[in-house]
């Protein structure tokens, strides 16, 4: 066998290496370019998982800040009805507690 021979055989040895390397590479990055695809689906279920939850906590939020303002102001509307009617019977009196408040208050303020 001559050193041509040899050669051209270790060439082509060489190059059906390289050949196999270049598809094992191909086949590698294809795969982990399928991992990583895999990997980004999972994230966006979870992220939508989570945005839905954190929706949902909202919408529940706001309906118990609704039913407690509803519930304040029923209150308030009561307490209101409930002065009013003590002014209205007792008128006089009213007129006492009023004075007697602010003479309270105004000295409460001059102390400071």
């Amino acid at each position: 066998m001559s050193t041509k021979a040899s050669a051209h055989q270790t060439t082509d040895y060489v190059e059906g290496k390289a050949h196999d390397a270049v598809n094992s590479a191909g086949k590698a990055s294809d795969y982990v370019e399928g991992k990583a695809h895999d990997a980004v689906n999972r994230a966006a279920k979870s992220t939508g998982k989570a945005e839905e939850y954190a929706r949902e906590q909202a919408s529940h939020a706001d309906e118990r800040v609704r039913a407690a303002a509803t519930q304040g102001r029923k209150r308030a509307e009561e307490a209101f009805s409930g002065v009013n009617g003590y002014v209205r019977d007792n008128p006089l009196i009213s007129i006492g507690i009023a004075f007697g408040v602010g003479v309270l208050l105004s000295s409460l303020r001059r102390s400071r």
